[in-house]
Formats: C-alpha cells, sequence, structure tokens
C-alpha cells in the first residue's frame, strides 16, 4: 500500500526528488548530524514565538541559523486556533518542496531581505525518503509558512488540518488537502530527517562555497544554483 501511494506521487518526471531550502552556514551542522532537524528539535523554547528575523541558535555545540518566520495575516488563520498555535506546529517539521522551481521562490524570497547571506538547496531521492519516512510524512496542498498575496480572497483557512498524512492521500478528500500527486505544494517530516546522506542527490549552493567534506562521493559534482 505505501509503495503504491509513494509510487503514485513520485511517477511524474518533474518529481522525482524533494528539495530542502536552507543556509550554507549550515551545512557543516547538517553534514555532521547527518539529519535535518526541526527548529523545535533543535530549540523547543521558541516554539510559537514569531522569529521576525533570522536567528542563531545552539545545539550540541554547533551554532545553526533559523530562518526568519515569513508574516501571515490574521485573517487567513483558522478562527479555533491562534497564529501561536499555527507556528508552534510548523516549528515541528522539516519542509521540502516538490519541485526546484518552487525551491527556487523561496529562497529568492530569503535572498531579497538577506542580499549579503548564503543559501543552499539539498536535493533528495523523493521516493525513498518518503518510503523511509512514511509515517512521519504529510502533505500540504498550500504554502503553509506564508500568506497569499491576496488575503481577502484566501479560499482556505491555516490550521493543522491542511496537513495530510501521506497514508490518507486519495482516501480523505476535501478542498484543504491534496487530492492528487500534483496538488502537493509541500511535503513535511515530523520533528526530523536521518541519514540525509543516504537520500542525498545534489547540493546547490554559489559557487563560492564548497560541499562540507564528509558529503563527498556524490553521483555528480557541485552545481550552480541559478536564480
Amino acid at each position: 500500500m505505501r509503495e503504491a501511494l509513494i509510487t503514485e506521487i513520485t511517477k511524474a518526471k518533474g518529481r522525482k526528488s524533494l528539495y530542502h531550502f536552507t543556509r550554507v552556514r549550515n551545512l557543516p551542522s547538517i553534514a555532521h548530524f547527518d539529519a535535518l532537524l526541526s527548529s523545535f528539535i533543535m530549540n523547543p523554547q521558541l516554539a510559537g514565538k514569531r522569529r521576525s528575523e533570522a536567528k542563531e541558535v545552539y545545539y550540541d555545540d554547533y551554532c545553526i541559523t533559523l530562518n526568519a518566520h515569513l508574516r501571515i495575516a490574521d485573517s487567513v488563520i483558522d478562527a479555533a486556533i491562534t497564529q501561536e498555535h499555527f507556528r508552534a506546529c510548523l516549528d515541528r517539521h522539516v519542509f521540502f518542496w516538490p519541485t526546484l522551481k518552487d525551491c527556487q521562490k523561496m529562497m529568492n524570497t530569503y535572498a531579497r531581505r538577506e542580499p549579503d547571506e548564503g543559501f543552499a538547496v539539498l536535493a533528495f531521492d523523493a521516493y525513498s525518503l518518503l518510503l523511509e519516512h512514511y509515517s512521519a510524512v504529510k502533505l500540504s496542498k498550500y504554502d503553509s509558512g506564508s500568506s497569499p498575496r491576496f488575503p481577502s480572497r484566501c479560499s482556505y483557512k491555516k490550521s493543522p488540518d491542511i496537513f495530510l498524512p501521506l497514508k490518507s492521500f486519495k482516501s480523505v478528500v476535501n478542498n484543504t488537502v491534496p487530492a492528487k500527486a500534483s496538488e502537493i505544494r509541500e511535503f513535511l517530516i515530523e520533528e526530523r530527517v536521518n541519514n540525509v546522506s543516504k537520500y542525498l542527490q545534489f547540493v546547490y549552493v554559489d559557487n563560492s562555497k564548497v560541499l562540507p567534506e564528509s558529503w563527498g562521493g556524490l553521483e555528480k559534482p557541485l552545481t550552480d544554483l541559478q536564480i
């Protein structure tokens, strides 16, 4: 059952990989832990609190920079929850984009705000990553961490209900969750992703940066990401 669901989600040519956006300065810690950690894991004291700017935290002696939260209009938050509740939910997940184009849009947003910062995109084999973390994977039809361009015209409300467990794909059908693979805008994995080197395909950084040595042996050389 799980193999069939994941095969359906990843069968399109443009959906063979999942992309994670981070900062170049975070690559050494990712390589050291061989893991992607949710912001809650790294600093539970910040759960639900809005980061209006990037924040440095220390986890097991490594300095890691957490991205700022993008502003979300109150009008698109479900009346049954608060902004803090929703951010706390976001903070417990590691996020992936299904296409490089989607990830580039996110990178552009942060690059405009922080022109002197170096950013990176990690590309992973989608099938094996989803299979290994099957029970922790959720799907979203929307860009959950930002406001729509026109909040007053938003057709849905943000709450944890917009995140569909992978095991429920195609068995739960409503207007707020994806019903087909092409509708999946985000993949979320609860808490952490271990053994990232096992699924890692490529790392894209600007050409002044290098890949951490512990990640040697990639199938293809480091590639510049044009944004």
